[in-house]
């Protein structure tokens, strides 16, 4: 308690500076790369394709088209926009920039590792292969490295709603010592639960490669449990829904679901990503996120910005929304960076 008390004497100094938030070391573990672009790569990239459907070519504009349409309470409106951000990454160059350039950011937002994930399915309609996708991406990521000096994982996604998980599972085992770290299952969680990918998964865990999930955002703690105990999920992508198996009183735990507890025991990692949980409808206010409980109770929580582009967000604003919501403190932030930084570790040693 002594030390809480200490750094909490600090808060005032600490949650407000963006420039002290910036500086602070942080670990990205949950960014999609097609949700990552800059507007302005957004109209270049438009341009060169012939890509005549972007809302329009100003900037600011642009930003805030997407911003508006992230944030209508629904994952279905939300991820709308990647019809776009998809369209113009349909060539090796498109997808090798844009990874790039999310290398840049990063070291500019002060993250020393990132893990960024996308679904090579989307990115075909001019001919590319699968591993020609893949490739383009993690040159990159490694061009990224070597300029920015900010090391990065991609991770391969395969989609709910698509009969093609095997092959994605199979493409990311292929590229395991380039770059790829793991393989996750993305998309609209209603009606497409993780079970129904099950072959994929035996194979990954046949391989002894990591697993993350996208679960409890859009539907309900069921969708967790079938992620950890169908799909062998070492983390889950989101896991906002899982607060529906904590029975909470004045704002605390007083009885943890059999499913929590697992979790909590297991030290499964929770990527939350605050402010995309907000725009998509999965909390109806940050103040109502179920982050503080997890926090409090120790759950293996990291803080995540999810699309930059879609929700005007950084690791920098995550960490000060954070701060401003929960009162978070530098103690508290070195945890949840050491939470990251310690599945990390597991990972590589499974690799």
């Amino acid at each position: 308690m002594e030390d809480h008390r200490n750094s909490s004497q600090e808060r005032p100094s600490l949650r407000f500076e963006e420039a002290f938030l910036r500086r602070l070391p942080k670990v990205l573990l949950h960014e999609h790369l097609d949700g990552a672009l800059r507007p302005r790569t957004m109209v270049e990239l438009a341009k060169e394709a012939k890509y005549s459907k972007l809302p329009t070519q100003d900037l600011l504009e642009l930003a805030e088209w997407f911003l508006r349409g992230a944030n209508q309470g629904s994952l279905a409106k939300y991820l709308e926009g990647f019809t776009h951000t998809v369209a113009v990454m349909q060539t090796e160059a498109a997808l090798e920039r844009v990874a790039y350039e999310q290398v840049e950011d990063s070291k500019n937002d002060g993250v020393v590792y990132f893990e960024t994930r996308f679904a090579p399915v989307f990115h075909t309609k001019k001919g590319l292969t699968h591993q020609h996708i893949v490739s383009a991406v993690l040159r990159g990521l490694e061009r990224g490295r070597k300029d920015f000096g900010v090391p990065s994982g991609l991770i391969i996604c395969a989609m709910r709603h698509m009969n093609v998980s095997l092959e994605m599972a199979e493409l990311a085992v292929d590229f395991r010592n380039r770059g790829v770290v793991g393989f996750d299952l993305a998309g609209e969680e209603g009606g497409y639960p993780p079970k129904k990918h099950i072959e994929a998964f035996h194979y990954i865990q046949r391989q002894n490669f990591n697993i993350t999930v996208h679960a409890g955002e859009g539907y309900g703690k069921e969708s967790i449990w079938q992620a950890i105990q169908y799909c062998g999920a070492h983390r889950i992508g989101h896991g906002t829904r899982l607060i529906d198996d904590i029975a909470v009183t004045g704002g605390k735990a007083v009885k943890l679901g059999d499913l929590a507890q697992y979790v909590l025991d297991k030290r499964i990692p929770l990527e939350i990503c605050l402010t995309s949980n907000l725009h998509t409808g999965a909390v109806p206010s940050l103040t109502a996120h179920p982050f503080s409980v997890f926090f409090r109770e120790q759950f293996r929580v990291t803080l995540n910005t999810d699309n930059r582009l879609m929700s005007h967000t950084t690791m920098v604003k995550e960490f000060q929304v954070a701060a401003e919501t929960f009162d978070l403190t530098l103690n508290d932030f070195e945890k949840i960076t050491i939470n990251a930084m310690k599945k990390i570790r597991e990972e590589a040693a499974r690799s």
